[in-house]
């Protein structure tokens, strides 16, 4: 039987692919190919172009560990600076000839005799012996089912698929939507638009953005003194960090940043019905906290309405209501969000007997791999997302759990390891106890609970537990194939 043509094929190129992509060359595999979907690599920071597109963990902590960056400029990094950033790791070390760009991941079937996977892309089917699956959670935008949206004349578009052909200049926008990317691209259109109508489901809860300048001594010093670096990077990991038990542990101690939210609302907004209007009714943390400076202040200009009545129907020149009233349009852009839920099972992976990846349940053993899946590793899996700190972290955690158990499949020749059913199943209960009283399941709406208000995306803990958790392969909770 031949040989798969590659020992590793890595699904995405964003920070979890880019990842995966350093860690495998580092540990002396080569024959490995990073599929990406899209005609670029970068990931989010390569698809998100809309207008104030930035991060919102400080820079130096939202980067690879092995890869220190003292150009940033901006406490918060821009899409330009993190964008730029991704391709500074594939040229500094050399992924560029294992990228295959546009080349779509289309599902993938694990061949049993043979130990190995065929994955089929819109470029033709591929062997591997193992696969590093990072697509990306916020990569499938969701738009929801209005009535009669068909109907639209005007351009419509979602916040990541910003279409910069279209002249916003004195046009009459509706924004459905004001979550993580609204807040920031509203303040940058509110100033070119005719109207600006804001259509909010539910109010976020805003904190003030420590944002500030990096200025060209400072980058400078950064550079050359590296323990300084470490130790800057070290703070805002401490700073951020110490968020964790306020949603997991001690909501009660959430008081004091709201409070700190609602001053901040108070500060930027006099209009006593729109402060009522913008004032959450659920616990900080329920759903993600947000920073802005500036978003407030837009929807203070006398061109930006507020509108919190749900839409009823869409018509070709506007936008109706439930309250009654019916407000022109000739733009719509959506920010709403993404299927987190979707992007782990939308694509059909096959393992043993045939079995569908997350057809049942959103579960997996330390978010990376998933019983009758062997060779088969998912970065940002089930159960390790963040409230609170850099993701960037428990990417590296993953992705170094993955490629440590693919050393071992290479070392002692084995076709397969598979996580066993009963380990996973332990690991899940662990995870759901944990969860259990956090602020994520307090009682508002978000995407971190599955249809069965079973939290399926949150890590219950400190990241530096998720860490340790992931710092060698596990071998004995794994059945081995030779």
């Amino acid at each position: 039987m031949a040989a798969p043509e590659f020992e590793v094929i890595v699904i995405g190129s964003g920070f979890g692919g880019l990842c995966a992509g350093v860690r495998l060359k580092q540990a002396g595999i080569d024959n490995f190919v990073i599929l990406e979907k899209d005609k670029d690599f970068g990931g989010t920071w390569w698809v998100n172009t809309y207008p104030g597109c930035a991060v919102d963990i400080p820079s130096h902590l939202y980067s690879f560990s092995f890869a220190p960056n003292a150009r940033w400029t901006r406490r918060f990094a821009g899409q330009d600076e993190l964008l730029a950033y991704t391709r500074s790791v594939v040229r500094d070390f050399g992924l560029a000839p294992h990228l295959r760009l546009g080349t779509a991941f289309e599902g993938a079937q694990f061949d049993e005799e043979g130990g190995y996977w065929l994955v089929r892309t819109s470029a033709g089917e591929m062997s591997t012996r193992s696969v590093i699956s990072a697509p990306g959670a916020l990569s499938r935008a969701s738009i929801p089912a209005l009535p009669g949206l068909a109907d639209f004349a005007g351009p419509a578009f979602h916040s990541s698929r910003w279409d910069h052909a279209v002249d916003l200049r004195g046009k009459r926008v509706a924004v459905i939507g004001n979550g993580a990317s609204a807040i920031q691209f509203i303040a940058h259109i509110a100033p070119q638009v005719a109207q600006l109508d804001v259509y909010q489901r539910t109010p976020q809860w805003i904190m003030p953005r420590p944002e500030r300048m990096i200025g060209p001594r400072e980058r400078s010093l950064l550079a050359r003194a590296a323990p300084l670096r470490l130790a800057y990077r070290a703070l805002n990991y401490l700073l951020y960090e110490s968020r964790a038990p306020l949603f997991l542990y001690t909501p009660r101690l959430l008081a004091l940043p709201q409070w700190v939210a609602r001053r901040h609302l108070a500060r930027q907004v006099a209009d006593p019905l729109l402060r009522r209007q913008l004032t959450p009714d659920y616990k900080m943390g329920c759903k993600r906290v947000l920073m802005a400076n500036d978003f407030y202040p837009a929807l203070m200009r006398p061109n930006v309405r507020l509108i919190t009545d749900s839409i009823s129907q869409v018509s070709a020149n506007g936008i109706a209501t439930t309250g009654g009233a019916e407000r022109a349009a000739d733009v719509i852009i959506f920010a709403t969000g993404f299927e987190v839920e979707r992007v782990l099972n939308a694509v059909d992976v096959r393992g043993r007997a045939g079995k569908r990846m997350f057809a049942d349940s959103l579960e997996a053993y330390k978010g990376c791999t998933v019983a009758g899946f062997p060779n088969y590793f998912t970065i940002v899996g089930p159960n390790t997302g963040l409230g609170h700190s850099s993701m960037i972290y428990m990417i590296e955690a993953g992705v170094n759990y993955a490629v440590d158990a693919i050393q071992i499949i290479r070392a002692r020749k084995l076709l397969s390891v598979e996580v066993k059913e009963e380990v996973q199943r332990a690991w899940n209960e662990r995870m759901q106890r944990k969860l259990r009283g956090g602020v994520w399941s307090s009682g508002c709406k978000n995407w971190y609970l599955d249809g069965k208000g079973r939290n399926y995306a949150i890590w219950p803990g400190f990241t530096f537990a998720y860490r340790w958790a992931t710092r060698r392969f596990d071998i004995g909770n794994y059945v081995l194939r030779t």
